[in-house]
Order: C-alpha cells, then structure tokens, then sequence
C-alpha cells in the first residue's frame, strides 16, 4: 500500500504522520515522568501557548516522509503530504495570533 503513487495516500500520511510524532514526543518526555496521556493533554489546554510548538515538533516528522517519498519519485502522494503540512502550517499560524 505505501508503495503506491496516489494524492489521497499522501493526504492520509500528512495527516496520520504527526499524531504518531506526538504519540512518539508523549512517550518519549512525558510518560517517563509518570504522566498520564489525559493529563497531558489537559497540561496542554491549560498552557495553549505550547500547543504551537508541540503541533511544530510533530512536522517534523512529516519533513521526513515528505523527504522520503520525493526520493522515491512519488511525486502525488508527496504532494498531498505537502499540503496537509501546509494546513498545519496555517494551523499553526492562527493559534499565534489567536
């Protein structure tokens, strides 16, 4: 299936890409310190201004499959993985100003 050259896989990977960094940052930072997934994101609703940064880390990862694709020559599924960045990007950008 991820070998496949089509915009609504790359949408999917855009989308699903940084709920799995976050799960990744939760269990790399937080759980450790025996914090649990529900207080963690009740952390994040009381300090919305770390929201930002954490959905930013998560892009990272998007970067990577983004970069990965593109060397495959996939050009449509990296397309749809660019433009959901970009909507996240834009995301991101309204909670600054919000």
């Amino acid at each position: 299936m991820l070998k496949q050259d089509k915009l609504s896989l790359g949408i999917l990977l855009g989308l699903l890409t940084p709920i799995i960094a976050f799960l990744l940052y939760y269990l790399g930072v937080f759980y450790p310190k025996g914090q649990g997934l529900g207080e963690f994101i009740k952390m994040l609703g009381d300090n919305r201004f770390l929201i930002p940064k954490i959905i930013s880390i998560c892009l990272l990862a998007n970067g990577i499959v983004f970069y990965l694709y593109t060397r495959k020559r996939r050009d449509l599924t990296a397309r749809g993985i660019f433009l959901i960045t970009l909507l996240y990007a834009i995301v991101i950008l309204l909670l600054k100003i919000i």
